[in-house]
């Protein structure tokens, strides 16, 4: 009879959380609430996980999932992020293809929300949601800026460190044509100082990409401070595209750029 009444007690638990504002919480937050064993308590969790009343994104951590996202069977990733990392005390930020959504560039949706983190770590697959982590070299140097989310604040790379990311990690927004439509949109929020700082939390050869692009797409005014960034520290030339076969092309001496491959965006 207790395992039955945790359950119930369970019920009353989230419907406690929900009607406070609250969406997330942790597997021993459950049972010290519920005052029973740790089997009692997962039991009555795994009831009303298979009921569809909550979602458990990460080993430990659990979401309440309100009426209108139980054909998605998770809470959307923006809402849950903040909390899971907090939980998990990880340093991360939005980025890529997600972040630019923020910032205006829709123009390309992600098929799974891109997280990134110091390190790697494996993707979550909760009801219909995929979020998939990257990591990051001095992620605690990246600029991010807070979004308003209905559960609260998710923390988002900045546009100019989206823009940054997106040359470092062309497949995984699409392929660089993509990469090249969405820079488009960046450029109009851009603040090319800015843009200087963000490049220099990564290898150079990325702001070397990314001003020929920015200069591709007809935003130099945008690429002229990191120009004279690159033309300081740039010592090498390097591929347009990596991972082609082919490695021949025309050289551009601004940005040390082979133009190993023609940019086809949708700009």
């Amino acid at each position: 009879m207790k395992s039955i009444k945790s359950i119930s007690s369970a019920r009353d638990l989230i419907d406690s959380f929900a009607s406070s504002g609250r969406y997330s919480f942790s597997s021993q937050e459950a049972r010290a609430a519920l005052g029973v064993s740790a089997d009692a308590s997962k039991l009555a969790l795994n009831r009303l996980t298979h009921q569809g009343f909550i979602a458990s994104p990460g080993r430990g951590f659990y979401v309440i999932v309100p009426p209108e996202y139980r054909e998605l069977g998770c809470l959307p990733p923006d809402h849950f992020i903040p909390d899971l990392m907090q939980h998990y005390q990880l340093t991360y930020y939005a980025g890529l293809l997600s972040a630019a959504q923020f910032h205006g560039a829709a123009h390309l949706r992600p098929q799974e929300f891109q997280v990134f983190v110091a390190r790697n770590r494996r993707p979550i697959r909760c009801g219909d949601v995929r979020v998939k982590f990257f990591a990051r070299k001095h992620i605690v140097n990246v600029a991010v800026q807070d979004f308003n989310t209905p559960r609260g604040a998710l923390r988002v790379s900045t546009p100019e460190a989206t823009a940054v990311d997106l040359v470092g990690y062309p497949n995984s927004a699409g392929g660089l044509d993509q990469v090249t439509t969405v820079i488009a949109e960046l450029a109009e929020v851009i603040d090319p100082e800015l843009l200087v700082r963000a490049a220099k939390t990564s290898p150079i050869t990325w702001a070397q990409r990314l001003g020929y692009i920015l200069e591709h797409v007809g935003y130099e005014s945008v690429s002229d401070e990191l120009k004279r960034y690159v033309t300081a520290n740039a010592r090498e030339y390097t591929l347009l595209v990596t991972g082609s076969r082919n490695v021949e092309g025309d050289r551009n001496s601004q940005w040390k750029i082979v133009v190993n491959e023609d940019l086809d965006s949708d700009i």
